[in-house]
């Protein structure tokens, strides 16, 4: 490495660094905790939502629109825990550096989660106060695990009506297998919500929401029922730490205190070992709880220095297995991990230093490639912001321009030091589709933004199907492959035409078969002669193609057997009931003839797929269905329903469970079932929440633009009243669901319907600001109507939804008497 390198002390020692991840299921509030991090921190001063498309790391237009994250975003700051009576902080008043990389939640996206994680130190898992556990949030756990990541758990969204923290802590130990340990558990919930009981300091923290988005916090002490209950999170969480600490267990042995000290001394221990995970909770949405969060990540979530050393192995020899330290004076190893396109940059290569440093201008080694290749330029990546940086040290993660012959997963070290780190690994795409360029002009256009598209997405592949000529693009769902062809319209201005996705069916074999293979052709002159049999019987599930050769006496040359494993292999790609790859086979090479004239290795090739073909005919092929589990949570009353119902979908049930939450006593049906190309997704599971009982027939009326018309659902039954100017309205809720293309209209109609709940003795749970959509249309300019006289507009549709609780007759009268913007829809349901 260059001297330059040397002479630049980095900012921030190991100890004081922080890699972290933000990962969960998708809508569970990553985004938004990532931006409350960003504010708290000083990084920005303004709090920008997800659902006005205004986040710092959803930046990508389709992010804006859709309300999602689709791409991992990186972004650095700074925090320092800030002193505060009461509280024991180990880090007090020292300024660490955080670097965070926030991640998608829609399991399309899933890539993303994958690669992240192979590089960072620790995470941060969210997940909804309401729904707990979610199909998305086992994935991204399995994932941690795989990589043992060391994580702390951010039970969000506490202030929504239903959330209950004990319940999703006890989801967490159950569906996760985790020893879960509530560190900071919320005061209060729902509207209630006001801060966070310190368990380990015995403290209330407080945020007031009079403040500036949250940003100070009091600390008081417990009243009766909070310290109850801080002392036997307490209690619990000093023996779950005697079970995984020894040094803790010593103190408790030898009947020594524990103090706040000793407790997050072990608990960071326990955490970085995967032993345990502390579990916090609060809001981001409504700023409470962020804060704590973060010193619980200097806490508890390791640094560079506190994981154990990076392994990887020698490039020629994969036994051979390599350590390589966190050490700034070492030599260079770092990884790969994303390749991204930018419009202005080119190509950028996302990196994490393991060991020493890399300067502007070094020369870096790929052991893949066995070249060597200059860095250009390194960058400090924050979001959609680019930041020059001259040194890259151990611990960092960066990105670097110039570095041409590169794929994700790739290691860059010094000459010296020859080794090649694990790269991450990645699924196999589950749907596919055709696509075509609307003019020919575009069609190297498209092979471009193809390729290009191709290298920064492992799970994207594209093929060209050898009988039809069609370009097929395959991914991890439609919402992938719906996004590709966004962005290539975008970035690369090229418009494409595309049919419909297809599932990823396989093919397989049932039983054993013979097939033989002749190929005798003459043409004149030197002719072509190849004759193959062999035997084909199926394989355990899983196991793919396996082969042996038992050809005797010379039947079938030495020199064409490869040839005859070549066409085997070839066979494979295409089977005979819809032309689906076939899997799980084993194939016994029998025997055959030769000529000694006309026999070569392209006659054997074709001799064996014929012989392949024959197999198949004879062996019972069958179509194999991509097959996901699903979990159905649903009343007691209508689990037989609903299981005839599967049954019938050709589903297999495997288990039946009875819950027994507090607010909602249901039985579980888990199944296994095929699924739709709608639905497919790689290791996806669906949930089905439904209410305890089924629900009377509902009352909803439409109020817009200052005139209201009633609509009412079927008629209630003999017992029931749809009469909505009776006082009977305790206990229900009212859903109210608003939408304008003016989202001042719609905060001003938000404002009114919340003051008028309020002042007739309702409560009001949200508002929760929904995803905004892009309505697309076309104006035709001219009576001659064509495609060039037709002009496209896009309107971005805002949405607002809020639930009044314990309504009163007098709400119902006033909420029909609304005065509302001109613009605003509003559906209301009881």
């Amino acid at each position: 490495m260059s001297d330059h390198s040397k002479s630049i002390k980095r900012a921030y020692p190991l100890p004081q660094t922080r890699n972290i991840g933000i990962c969960a299921h998708i809508d569970a509030g990553k985004t938004t905790l990532t931006e409350r991090v960003l504010f708290y921190t000083g990084m920005i001063h303004r709090i920008g939502e997800v659902h006005d498309g205004q986040a710092t790391t959803d930046w990508m237009e389709q992010e804006q629109e859709r309300g999602i994250t689709i791409t991992s975003a990186a972004v650095t700051c700074e925090w320092k825990q800030l002193p505060a009576e009461g509280l024991f902080k180990p880090f007090q008043g020292v300024a660490h550096r955080v670097n965070i990389i926030d991640t998608p939640g829609h399991v399309d996206f899933t890539v993303e989660v994958e690669r992240s994680l192979r590089v960072l130190d620790g995470a941060i898992v969210v997940f909804c106060g309401v729904a707990g556990v979610q199909p998305q949030s086992e994935t991204v756990w399995r994932q941690a695990d795989k990589y043992r990541v060391p994580r702390i758990v951010f039970v969000n969204k506490m202030d929504r009506v239903g959330a209950d923290f004990a319940n999703v802590v006890e989801d967490i130990r159950e569906k996760l297998g985790a020893n879960a340990a509530p560190v900071l558990i919320p005061i209060g919930a729902e509207e209630s919500l006001s801060g966070q009981i310190d368990v380990i300091n015995g403290r209330a923290i407080v945020y007031s929401d009079d403040d500036v988005l949250g940003s100070t916090c009091q600390v008081r002490e417990l009243t009766d029922d909070e310290a109850a209950i801080a002392a036997a999170a307490r209690s619990a969480l000093i023996e779950q730490l005697v079970d995984a600490d020894d040094e803790v267990g010593t103190l408790f042995l030898e009947e020594k205190p524990i103090g706040a000290e000793e407790i997050k001394a072990g608990l960071r221990r326990a955490t970085i070992a995967n032993k345990i995970v502390p579990v916090a909770g609060g809001s981001a949405f409504k700023n409470k709880g962020v804060q704590a969060v973060l010193d619980a990540v200097l806490d508890y979530l390791p640094s560079p220095i506190d994981i154990p050393p990076a392994l990887g192995h020698d490039p020629e020899d994969e036994e051979a297995r390599i350590e390589v330290a966190t050490d700034d004076d070492a030599k260079l190893c770092a990884l790969a991990f994303k390749l991204w396109s930018d419009k202005f940059v080119g190509k950028l290569v996302f990196f994490r230093v393991y060991s020493g440093k890399v300067a502007k201008g070094d020369m870096v080694y790929n052991p893949r490639t066995r070249r060597k290749e200059r860095v250009g330029r390194l960058i400090q990546i924050q979001a959609a912001e680019h930041k020059d940086i001259e040194v890259c040290y151990s611990g960092d993660i960066a990105a670097m321009v110039g570095i041409k012959n590169v794929t994700t997963g790739d290691t860059f070290c010094d000459p010296a030091l020859e080794v090649m780190l694990e790269p991450p690994s990645f699924p196999e795409p589950v749907i596919s589709m055709s696509i075509e360029p609307r003019t020919t002009a575009d069609q190297e256009k498209m092979a471009v933004a193809l390729q290009r598209l191709g290298e920064e997405d492992p799970t994207f592949v594209v093929r060209t199907d050898e009988e039809t000529g069609q370009t097929i693009i395959s991914g991890m769902g439609e919402l992938h492959l719906e996004v590709i062809q966004d962005r290539m319209r975008r970035e690369y201005k090229v418009d494409t035409n595309s049919g419909k996705p297809q599932i990823a069916y396989r093919e397989t074999i049932t039983k054993g078969a013979g097939g033989e293979g002749v190929l005798k052709k003459q043409t004149g002159g030197k002719g072509q002669y190849g004759h193959v049999i062999l035997a084909v019987a199926p394989n355990k599930r899983g196991v793919g193609l396996t082969t042996e050769n038992k050809v005797v006496g010379g039947a079938i040359p030495k020199e064409f057997i490869n040839a005859c494993m070549a066409g085997i292999k070839e066979a494979m790609i295409s089977g005979i009931i819809a032309g689906y790859q076939v899997v799980d086979v084993h194939v016994d090479l029998l025997d055959g003839s030769s000529h000694d004239v006309d026999s070569s290795e392209q006659a054997f090739k074709m001799a064996a797929i014929f012989a392949m073909k024959d197999a198949f005919m004879k062996a019972s092929c069958q179509l194999l269905e991509p097959v996901m589990n699903v979990e159905c949570v649903t009343p007691t009353s209508w689990g037989t329903s609903i299981g005839g119902g599967e049954k019938s979908g050709r589903s297999r049930p495997v288990a039946t469970s009875a819950s027994s939450r507090p607010k909602c006593r249901s039985r579980k049906c888990s199944a296994t079932r095929p699924t739709s190309a709608r639905s497919l997704r790689a290791g996806r599971a669906i949930r089905w929440n439904l209410p305890t009982s089924i629900p009377s027939p509902t009352t909803s009326f439409n109020l817009s633009s200052n005139s209201a018309a009633v609509r009412s659902s079927p008629s209630p039954s003999r017992n029931q009243s749809s009469d909505l100017s009776t006082p009977t309205m305790e206990s229900q809720t009212i859903r109210i669901r608003l939408r304008a293309y003016d989202h001042r209209a719609l905060d001003r109609s938000t404002e009114e319907i919340v003051d008028t709940a309020k002042r007739t003795g309702a409560k009001v749970a949200g508002p929760i600001p929904l995803p905004t959509r892009i309505e697309k249309f076309s104006v035709n300019r001219s009576v001659h109507v064509n495609k060039k006289s037709a002009e496209q507009f896009e309107i971005r549709t805002h949405k607002r939804l809020l639930d009044i609780v314990d309504p009163t007759a007098r709400t119902v009268d006033e909420l029909k008497k609304l005065n509302l913007p001109a613009g605003v829809d509003i559906n209301i349901k009881i």
